[in-house]
């Protein structure tokens, strides 16, 4: 793209992205379809703060109650399930990575409408563990769209009603080494992507109309000389990260807050410019950014494991001025996002310690062992907070200040994928299935 028909369509997308922005933070919005990684708000709450409606998810399930329907889900995948218009989309691709889809089935009815295979990889980068797969970033949905992303392996544009590729792109690369992780995002008239590989680490935005490229910056981190067992690591894991970004609007503006090795940056959603970043030792962060209360709160990653919540304002290196607290317990997940409901930060590890944080200062409310190993993000809905693990239970805990179980669920198999919610109902993708859980009427 020229650089005049760049800067001609940031300026058409600018009003149009901050209105966007707008309504995506409005609290009329209601609680019915999950477009995106996690839902519509991008903090894995299923309504708006003081919905007069809230999502009346079932407490109790288990194979035989409360299950409307299951879905056999053909191949592997980890990505969470976007719906809307009454679809359910997610991702999946073969264990060797060779060949990729996009499946559709009706929300209703759990009825599989669409197994479009996307791409044929001839040399798929080995994953190199056995907890990521080929199609573990989520797809994200708005009407007659659906975007699904494999990383370095390809982006296309559906048609919802055809399941057919409006655009694709192969050109975008980097060498994810586990296999990639982070979810694209929309904003206004862009597409956003994130690439923080072994060889090479960009963020990107693409015209989500036409799949053009609008925009790519790459990553300005300091890469330090990290010690692993007394050797020096220069590249591999400690390059890498699986985290999908938010937007925020701070002082009339927009700001792209996307964590990555070793740092995490604030953007301009519109062009890529940088505008601040943090600097630490972690390194493969997952868990998505969160904001309230002037606050932006990141997980750092592997190996310094830690939560920071950062003011948003200034510019340039902002480690030594803008963090405004740390903490740095064992509660601190490696791969499930955190909650912010009110003024408490909740967590979950991958190891199954929960805390609950006081938001503005970090201080500790509570810390429990809850048990099992986690790698799905928590949702959070009327009260509840509904966490997977990895075995099959889901453990229902009251939200507050009083750490409460309500009730465990279990499956047959584990959910690895966050879950997804749309009205009452709550949808669980496992290692075989995806469920609708919902209460028997």
């Amino acid at each position: 793209m020229s650089e005049s028909r760049r800067c001609s369509v940031i300026r058409a997308l600018y009003a149009a992205a901050l209105a966007l922005a707008f309504l995506a933070a409005s609290p009329a919005r209601a609680a019915a379809d999950w477009p995106d990684f996690r839902g519509p708000w991008h903090n894995g709450h299923a309504q708006a703060p003081g919905s007069a409606e809230p999502a009346a998810l079932p407490l109790t399930w288990s194979e035989s109650e409360n299950v409307a329907w299951k879905t056999a889900i053909p191949h592997d995948g980890l990505s969470t399930p976007v719906i809307l218009n009454g679809q359910v989309w997610l991702t999946s691709a073969t264990a060797d990575g060779r060949e990729s889809f996009a499946l559709c089935l009706d929300a209703d009815t759990g009825e599989l409408l669409f197994t479009e295979k996307v791409f044929e990889t001839e040399n798929p980068e080995p994953l190199g563990n056995n907890i990521n797969t080929y199609a573990s970033p989520s797809p994200v949905i708005e009407p007659g769209r659906v975007y699904v992303h494999f990383g370095a392996y390809g982006t296309a544009c559906l048609d919802t009603a055809t399941a057919k590729p409006v655009w694709a792109r192969r050109d975008l690369p980097c060498r994810h080494f586990r296999g990639p992780g982070s979810s694209p995002l929309l904003y206004g008239n862009l597409l956003i992507l994130t690439f923080d590989g072994v060889d090479q680490q960009y963020v990107g935005a693409l015209d989500k109309t036409t799949g053009e490229t609008v925009w790519k910056t790459n990553r300005s981190t300091e890469w330090k000389d990290l010690q692993e067992d007394g050797q020096y690591v220069r590249e591999g894991d400690f390059h890498k990260g699986f985290c999908t970004p938010i937007v925020i609007e701070w002082e009339g503006r927009p700001q792209l807050i996307s964590p990555a090795a070793c740092a995490a940056f604030a953007y301009d959603p519109l062009t890529g410019a940088e505008i601040w970043k943090t600097l630490h030792d972690g390194h493969s962060a997952s868990p998505r950014p969160l904001f309230g209360h002037g606050l932006v709160y990141v997980v750092t990653g592997h190996r310094q494991t830690e939560l920071w919540a950062i003011r948003p304002g200034g510019q340039g290196d902002v480690t030594e001025t803008h963090v405004a607290w740390r903490y740095t317990g064992k509660e601190v997940p490696k791969q499930p996002s955190p909650l912010l409901v009110d003024d408490l930060i909740y967590m979950v590890s991958n190891e199954g310690y929960a805390v609950c944080l006081e938001a503005l200062t970090g201080t500790l409310v509570w810390s429990a062992r809850i048990g099992g190993n986690f790698m799905a993000s928590p949702v959070y809905a009327d009260g509840r907070m509904y966490v997977p693990s990895m075995q099959g239970e889901t453990t229902v805990m009251k939200t507050g200040r009083t750490f409460e179980i309500l009730a465990e669920n279990r499956l047959e198999s584990g959910c690895l994928a966050s879950p997804a919610v749309s009205g009452n109902a709550l949808f669980l993708r496992t290692k075989t299935h995806l469920y609708r859980i919902e209460t028997a009427r």
